[in-house]
């Protein structure tokens, strides 16, 4: 088996030679961001719209984006070739750089731009037919989970918490409202309406959630964009998690009650159905 290629400041190199001082900022804060862009057929996925959410993360915190978005293209495109998968996942992490610790920003330090890949693990058409089982708890990070930060930590704990009660992932909730799962957005469906959480800095507003909001228009799916109480969760007839590896995914549990039916319902067939057909038409 091949050894993984990745791209590392300015050069490509296997994954067992790649290396980043131990003063990189990435290591010691937690200080950069991140994308991980999914790739089909060779070809990204909604690639734009996931170059404009780095760029937003990177002005948020204050790294200066070293590069534009057609030599962002084209550096993808190196290691996409380089290794030679058809469906993978593409991750991107720029972080602040090398310095001296300190917790202020440096001056005068340049970016460390790593991007590797990881093969494409979708959930199993078993998930898909019988649907997957969550738990809840309360969401503890920090205030701007708008930023899509390689400071995870509290995503970290929230998948293990998961993991711990059998479950595919964790549902949080801030103060009695839905925010989001460890890493995914989180709908519910009541009677045909899909409702989600607003875009705000409780939330990472997921590449898919501009594309549901899309999928939706296109089959005349009504989407409002609200709070949602905890109780409306347990109360709705389908609750569905999105992102990137999961693309959609019915909930049938939450915290052992059955969601709806207990089975995979209409209006995640019709989304899910669509996504795949947009992806083959990419």
């Amino acid at each position: 088996m091949n050894e993984d290629i990745v791209y590392l400041n300015g050069e490509l190199t296997p994954l067992s030679e790649a290396r980043v001082p131990v003063l990189d900022r990435g290591f010691i804060f937690g200080d950069g961001v991140y994308e991980v862009v999914p790739i089909y057929g060779g070809r990204p996925f909604r690639l734009q719209q996931h170059l404009a959410r780095l760029a937003r993360s990177q002005e948020t915190i204050g790294i200066p984006n070293p590069h534009t978005d057609a030599e962002w293209m084209a550096l993808i495109d190196r290691v996409v070739k380089a290794n030679g998968l058809s469906d993978q996942m593409i991750y991107i992490q720029v972080t602040r750089g090398v310095a001296r610790r300190a917790h202020a920003f440096p001056r005068e330090v340049t970016p460390t731009v790593l991007i590797m890949t990881n093969p494409m693990t979708p959930p199993s058409a078993r998930m898909r037919e019988q649907g997957v089982a969550c738990v809840t708890q309360e969401d503890k990070r920090w205030l701007h989970c708008q930023v899509k930060s390689t400071s995870l930590l509290g995503n970290v704990l929230a998948a293990q918490n998961a993991v711990e009660h059998d479950a595919t992932e964790s549902i949080q909730f801030r103060d009695g409202f839905l925010t989001e799962a460890s890493a995914s957005n989180v709908w519910i469906v009541r009677q045909g309406r899909v409702s989600a959480p607003p875009k705000d800095n409780l939330i990472l507003e997921g590449i898919r959630y501009g594309w549901m909001e899309e999928l939706c228009a296109a089959l005349d799916i009504s989407l409002e964009a609200r709070r949602i109480a905890r109780e409306e969760v347990f109360a709705a007839d389908e609750v569905l998690l999105t992102s990137a590896s999961k693309e959609v995914l019915p909930v049938v549990t939450i915290d052992g009650k059955a969601i709806g039916a207990g089975v995979p319902g209409p209006v995640f067939k019709r989304l899910y159905a669509a996504y795949q057909e947009a992806k083959a038409a990419a």
